[in-house]
């Protein structure tokens, strides 16, 4: 298994963009920390840290044009066993130095960005099948290990298939699926990563190792999964996972529609839902992006479904979507639509596109009620277009539950031709600032699956409630001296400020 994390865009210098605090480290430090495991310094080899030092947040690719990254790393950590994860927080959390665990870095809110310098530890050698349980459906894998190469051999050797496919999937970890709470495009058959998650190892700040879960179902106290699955490396950093699988799909099966009007196709995908149709794919485009994507009229609205698994099963759901879409007004559209977006579903060379053009560009996704779907909607792209320099907002529906969808957003500005880098910062926080707090405020949650990160800090308390205080004292308990991916997930910070 070879692959290896994927750059998001030309880097062009290596100062650090964010006015955080930095931690320095002594050449002792780095010394002791070579005893222990593979580490490239940024005194011998910046160009390298800075790569391990930045993500896919669509903010920071402007910051690489102009020759910054988000923070810079003092040192990468290249372990290749839990043992030598244990030994390397253990060190760091002796000497207060933080630490921030990088996979593929895929992410797009800067969870794995090292705010503060210090140590980045870098989990990529931590790769491959650890085991499989053909009969059970289960196998463990390490956390390094990225999407392309866990499916390749799962299938290959096994028939079997964890139907995991974020639209990162060529660029993203397991365990940065685990970290983040991750949905794959397939999640309306095989469920979100937590769905999939069925045990986990975990390194603790001080070096301790944990196991939790490792059956089917229990109730053996709190479920001790959910409190990594999601953490975002802050209470601990995964070095196995438990994952559920299934078999390879037998047949597949596909149909597209159009709407008249987006409330339309709402109710029809409600319907659909809640009278038990799971297609592995429900994917609901507003008018404006049928109109981009799809050749629609600039008024319909475009819904490509698709499923997989037994030939019966398939047929069956695909009946019963056709039944509820066709009764909340939908008409059939062609079959290709499906192909066309299997086809270009995880290309992302527009994003770099139009950031080299000087465009601000960035997703939202938050989860909303049905009953609420159409408020969140019109109120984020109310707030986003009254934004300065905001050019467009729109949104497909990506995820469906029997109690409510996903809304992913798509905001651009563009600010004067040639604007500092200041004013680009402060377009994407103000039009963050709109569009996030509007879908708060309609009734929508923080996130549905790219996670909080360093982006989404700022809301975290306002969107927690008092909820949040237990996330805190999870934090203190776990962690107590904050060496852990500092500044992310809007907790306490012991290193001070993060500078965004």
């Amino acid at each position: 298994m070879t692959t290896r994390p994927t750059a998001p865009i030309e880097l062009t210098g290596f100062s650090s963009h964010l006015r955080s605090a930095r931690v320095t480290v002594s050449q002792e430090f780095v010394a002791e920390l070579e005893s222990i495991c593979e580490v490239t310094s940024a005194v011998n080899d910046v160009a390298a840290v800075a790569e391990a030092s930045r993500d896919w947040w669509p903010i920071a690719l402007h910051w690489a044009l102009a020759g910054e990254v988000p923070s810079l790393a003092a040192v990468i950590a290249h372990p290749h066993s839990t043992e030598e994860v244990s030994r390397v927080l253990s060190m760091c959390n002796t000497h207060r130095v933080p630490v921030t665990a990088a996979g593929g870095r895929s992410g797009v809110c800067g969870a794995s960005i090292p705010v503060h310098g210090g140590v980045v530890l870098d989990t990529t050698g931590l790769n491959g099948l650890v085991a499989v349980d053909a009969v059970s459906g289960v196998v463990e894998v390490r956390p390094g290990t990225f999407g392309p190469d866990l499916e390749r051999e799962l299938q290959e050797s096994f028939g079997l298939t964890v139907g995991h496919h974020p639209q990162s999937f060529d660029l993203a970890t397991v365990g940065g699926w685990v970290a983040c709470r991750g949905a794959g495009q397939y999640s309306t058959r095989y469920g979100k990563i937590e769905d999939m998650v069925i045990g986990l190892e975990v390194v603790l700040a001080d070096g301790s190792i944990v196991r939790t879960g490792g059956h089917a179902a229990g109730a053996v106290g709190p479920d001790l999964d959910a409190i990594f699955v999601g953490s975002e490396g802050t209470l601990g950093i995964v070095t196995s996972v438990l994952l559920r699988t299934h078999p390879v799909a037998e047949h597949i099966g596909k149909s597209a529609y159009r709407f008249p009007t987006l409330d339309a196709a709402f109710e029809g995908c409600r319907r659909a839902i809640q009278a038990g149709a799971t297609p592995a794919v429900m994917r609901l485009y507003d008018a404006i992006e049928s109109a981009r994507s799809h050749g629609g009229d600039g008024a319909q609205c475009t819904l490509l479904v698709l499923d997989e698994g037994h030939p019966l099963l398939v047929a069956a759901t695909l009946e019963v979507v056709d039944e509820q879409f066709r009764s909340a007004g939908a008409e059939g559209a062609d079959e290709s639509l499906v192909d066309h977006w299997l086809e270009h579903r995880n290309d992302t060379t527009a994003l770099q596109g139009l950031t080299r053009k000087g465009f601000a560009v960035d997703t939202m996704e938050v989860t909303a009620p049905w009953s609420r779907l159409r408020e969140v909607y019109d109120a984020v792209r109310k707030a986003a277009l009254e934004v300065e320099h905001v050019v467009a907002a729109s949104a497909h529906l990506s995820h469906s539950y029997p109690d409510g969808a996903c809304l992913y957003f798509s905001i651009a500005a563009r600010p004067p031709k040639d604007s500092s880098i200041d004013l680009i910062d402060a377009t994407h926080r103000d039009m963050w600032d709109a569009a996030q707090r509007a879908a708060l405020h309609a009734g929508a949650n923080l996130s549905h699956h790219h996670g909080i990160g360093l982006n989404r800090a700022r809301y975290m308390a306002e969107a927690m409630g008092s909820s949040f205080d237990v996330l805190e004292l999870l934090k203190a308990s776990l962690d107590p001296n904050g060496i852990l991916n500092p500044g992310k997930l809007g907790l306490p910070d012991h290193f001070g400020e993060s500078g965004w």
